[in-house]
């Protein structure tokens, strides 16, 4: 399928690198956020989506130390003391909820509860009960973003799951159907970054990279995650389908996709790319996409291969990405190592491995 000359052998040692180089992320620019999103030490977004990879990983192989480290990062961000809840440090609970189930740990579970009680019942909302994407530095107001559907709305579904809430469960899908209607470009079955109510606009009109990656590499595994009812799911996977669509046809000639999607001014970014290679190429082996989007998905998958330096770290990823009011505002994102960067790209290199079996 892949035609491109790769061997397992190749794909497995790129994975070894790529964890040594997620867990020794320091940063490698002046942040300006109140708490690190690259040292991995920090309870948030960016390093939950990092964890989260990193357990599908130790699922995969029963890796013993990446289940110690898994247990000792959260025992340890435990004892310091968490953040107040909001969209973005919810992130890191989507991981707690399994190692519940690997290590029976009441405090995991009750921590789970808590936190999927309040985002189901008292994050602030949009009209149309929309989640607002409040962070740590702003409410954030009427806004709907689409990275909200990976930071809580993965976990809220999964906790549905766990605890048998179906009231949860419904509410993650209704979450997904809400972003879906206001974050839509119907032209081009992209999404895009974000809506607000309080001034009836899509902000820039960015179609972002990372931005819909979230949905199409959380879309596969929250319906791994979760039961959705036949006619969601179909409505769920045919938006899907038109964005790999459109994806095809903007992929760079490199394998990329720049970090505007329609925008070839627009510097190539390396964690859509790997974000847009695993959902792609997970969506072919679970034979929600045609088999001929497996070359697509091969690509990217090279071109974020051959970004990885000889540390394992991957190179070309924007640093975290606020809501822009204009494009340049994306373009002048900086570039530096980061958690979702390296998961993004483990994530694509296990599933690629899968299909060269």
């Amino acid at each position: 399928m892949n035609g491109i000359g790769l061997q397992k052998k190749e794909i497995e040692q790129a994975i070894d690198k790529v964890i040594e180089g997620m867990i020794g992320l320091k940063p490698a620019i002046k942040e300006d956020t109140p708490a690190s999103i690259v040292s991995m030490d920090v309870w948030d977004w960016s390093q939950g989506v990092g964890l989260f990879s990193l357990f599908l990983y130790y699922k995969e192989t029963k890796d013993s130390e990446i289940l110690s480290y898994l247990t000792d990062w959260y025992d340890k961000r435990l004892a310091e003391g968490l953040p107040k809840p909001n969209v973005n440090t919810m992130c890191p609970l989507l991981t707690l909820s399994y190692l519940y189930e690997e290590t029976f740990r009441p405090k995991y579970l009750h921590i789970c509860m808590e936190w999927a009680e309040y985002a189901a019942g008292r994050m602030p909302r949009t009209p149309e009960g929309g989640i607002a994407h409040t962070a740590v530095d702003s409410p954030n107001e009427g806004e709907l973003w689409d990275d909200t559907l990976y930071m809580t709305v993965l976990f809220l579904g999964r906790m549905g799951m766990l605890l048998k809430r179906d009231d949860y469960v419904q509410e993650s899908v209704r979450q997904f159907l809400v972003h879906l209607k206001y974050l839509t470009d119907v032209k081009t079955g992209l999404f895009f970054h974000g809506w607000t109510f309080k001034e009836g606009h899509r902000f820039a009109e960015a179609l972002w990279g990372r931005g819909n990656a979230w949905y199409t590499a959380g879309l596969v595994d929250f319906l791994d995650m979760v039961e959705v009812q036949s006619g969601v799911k179909g409505f769920l996977l045919s938006s899907l389908d038109r964005q790999i669509g459109k994806l095809a046809e903007l992929q760079a000639d490199s394998g990329m996709w720049h970090t505007l999607l329609n925008d070839p001014s627009s510097y190539e970014e390396t964690s859509a790319t790997a974000g847009f290679a695993y959902g792609i190429l997970k969506a072919v082996r679970r034979g929600y996409v045609g088999a001929d989007c497996g070359a697509v998905g091969f690509r990217a998958l090279k071109a974020v291969l051959d970004r990885i330096d000889g540390n394992g770290v991957a190179r070309g990823v924007s640093y975290g990405t606020r809501m822009g009011r204009t494009l340049d505002f994306y373009k002048e994102i900086p570039q530096c190592p980061m958690p979702y960067g390296q998961s993004m790209a483990l994530l694509m290199l296990v599933e690629g491995s899968k299909h060269l079996d």
